[in-house]
Formats: C-alpha cells, sequence, structure tokens
C-alpha cells in the first residue's frame, strides 16, 4: 500500500526494541540501527528537494509551493498515520498548541524562509549558512534539553563541518571568509534557526505518534497559510517539470524526510541527530553528478569527511543506544 516501513509496526514481545511506544493500537518498534537509516534516507530526500526546487520555485511564490506541498503531503500522512500507528486522534488533537508551535517553526517557517531566501542568495550561500544547523542544534540541545555531548559527537561534527565546507567550497575553504553575505544569507539563518527548534520540541512528543503528528501539524500550517495563498494569484498551469517537484517535493522531502527525521530524534536526540543534516550537501553534489554535473577531487574528499564525521556519531548512537536495552 506505501513504501513506509510496516516493520515499525509489531506485536511481537521477543523483538528487543530500543526505543518502544503506545500508539493507541499498537507499538512502535524502532531497531537500534532503523534510527540511523532514517536519518540518512531524511537528508537524501531533502537533498533531491534542491534539484527538484529549482524546477517549481521558478513558476511559484515560497507561499504557494510551501502550500501546495503540504496540501498534498497531508492527503498521505493521515491514512499512513491511520494504518500504521492506528493513533487516538483526539488525543493527538488535544496536544493542538505544541503541534501549531512545531508547524509555525517546521512547517510554514522553514520553508517559507528558505524559499524566500533563494530569491536574494546563491544556493551556494545557502548551503553554507545551512552546514552551521548541526552545531546550532547541538548548542541548543546542550543548554535547553540538557543534552550530553560526547568527546565523538563532539569530533565528529567538527570532521563534518570541515568536510561540507570542502565540498561546498571545492577545496579553497579560505572562500568561506571572502563571499558577501547578503539579505538572502540573513534569511537563511533564520531557517536554519527555526529548524533547531522544530527539532528540540519533537523530542519532547514522545508520547504522540510521529506521522499523526507530523499530519496534524501539515494541518495547522495549512490553516496558517490558507489566507496568504488565497491572495497570492497562483496559476494551476505549471509546466510538466514544476509539477514532476512539486509531487516529488510532496512525497519525499515532506513525507518520508519529515516521518524519518522525528523518529530518529526521538530515538537518539537532538544533537546526535543534527550532525546528520551535514549528509545533506553530500547528497546534493552526488545527485548533481548523477545529472551530468562535474565533481571535483576536493568535493570527493569532503564527502568522505562528512561520511566519517557521521560514523563517528554513529558509533556513540549505537552505544548509547544498547546500553538502553541492557539497562
Amino acid at each position: 500500500m506505501c513504501s513506509f516501513p510496516l516493520f515499525l509496526m509489531k506485536k511481537d514481545s521477543k523483538t528487543r526494541p530500543w526505543d518502544r511506544r503506545s500508539t493507541g493500537g499498537g507499538t512502535i518498534l524502532v531497531k537500534k540501527y532503523q534510527a540511523v537509516s532514517f536519518l540518512v534516507l531524511a537528508n537524501l530526500f531533502w537533498a533531491g528537494n534542491y534539484v527538484f526546487g529549482k524546477y517549481v520555485v521558478s513558476e511559484m511564490t515560497p507561499i504557494q509551493m510551501t502550500f501546495v506541498r503540504w496540501l498534498i503531503a497531508v492527503l498521505i500522512l493521515f491514512p499512513l498515520a491511520h494504518v500504521i500507528e492506528k493513533p487516538k486522534w483526539a488525543q493527538v488533537w488535544k496536544r493542538w498548541k505544541i503541534l501549531l508551535i512545531m508547524s509555525l517553526l517546521g512547517i510554514v517557517g522553514y520553508n517559507v524562509l528558505l524559499y524566500e531566501a533563494l530569491r536574494f542568495t546563491t544556493s551556494l550561500n545557502a548551503a553554507l549558512v545551512n552546514s552551521m544547523n548541526p552545531a546550532m542544534i547541538v548548542i541548543f540541545a546542550v543548554w535547553f534539553l540538557k543534552e550530553k555531548i560526547a568527546l565523538a559527537n563532539s569530533l565528529g561534527l567538527a570532521i563534518s563541518l570541515v568536510g561540507v565546507l570542502l565540498v561546498l567550497t571545492r577545496g579553497a575553504l579560505l572562500q568561506v571568509f571572502s563571499i558577501h553575505y547578503n539579505h538572502g544569507d540573513l534569511l537563511m539563518l533564520l531557517a536554519i534557526t527555526a529548524w533547531t527548534f522544530y527539532t528540540l520540541i519533537g523530542k519532547k512528543l514522545g508520547d504522540i505518534p510521529p506521522i499523526a503528528a507530523t499530519a496534524v501539524s501539515a494541518t495547522l500550517g495549512l490553516l496558517v497559510l490558507l489566507p496568504f495563498f488565497i491572495t497570492s494569484g497562483f496559476s494551476y498551469r505549471l509546466s510538466g517539470m514544476a509539477t514532476m517537484g512539486i509531487l516529488y517535493i510532496a512525497l519525499f522531502p515532506s513525507v518520508f524526510s519529515f516521518v524519518f527525521w522525528n523518529y530518529a530524534v526521538r530515538a537518539v536526540g537532538a544533537s546526535q541527530s543534527g550532525v546528520y543534516l551535514n549528509l545533506l550537501a553530500v547528497f546534493t553534489a552526488l545527485i548533481s553528478l548523477a545529472l551530468g554535473n562535474p565533481i571535483t577531487l576536493p568535493q570527493i574528499l569532503g564527502g568522505a569527511l562528512v561520511i566519517a564525521g557521521v560514523y563517528l556519531t554513529k558509533q556513540r548512537t549505537v552505544a548509547k543506544i544498547e546500553t538502553q536495552v541492557s539497562g
């Protein structure tokens, strides 16, 4: 019926999950390595957003693009949640206040700010600012959630950040200091700040099934955006590429990435999840290569550093999980 991993829903008590929560009709079982897979897939799908987004941004405003993608996504999220999680919807809607905050931050805020930023700045500048997001998540997670950051996590974060900069600057690291930052760069900084708090709040929603939470958050976001969308002068005559682009963005980045991300954040924490955001730049480079764009040796080396940094974080994550299971 869908490509979402149905193995998340099991009732076999012999399975040793490292994260188990009641959803009202079943039990979510997330095995120790599945969270890492979710984080990787989430970033892979988000990387595709940069590629397909180019065909859409030229024909739709940021408000229109955000509204349409989540309108389509909601039509998938609700039945998906009902089949996989079987949540008690009344209990989910009782948390509408915190879900509204998450919607304003992650559904509306981040997306609108991102697409608006791309009107004023280059993709390179936006990606450079976005590479600060893992560090921002780690810092705020330590401050507000009192999460402990291990030496391996800190080292992995630093290595991944250097790798991202190598990928984006093609080996000319000093270029980071010579780039002129403009209005779009500041908007991108606001975007990653919004995503940081979205991630931190998501860690506190352990009692709400992730897919149901995303569905309700998206619905609340649509209600917020509706007046702006109606007055935006949206044209339903989109090109074939723009149509394919918005369908991809609605399904993969909007549905699967958000669901995978929320599952993983609850399981391994905001700070450790944040390091994996550095994979986005690497996946973007790989997708560009697959489309025929050249890739340089510094970009390959940078990608290797990102993978090495994520590996260090994964090792600490797995150790933490195994401790929780044995305890």
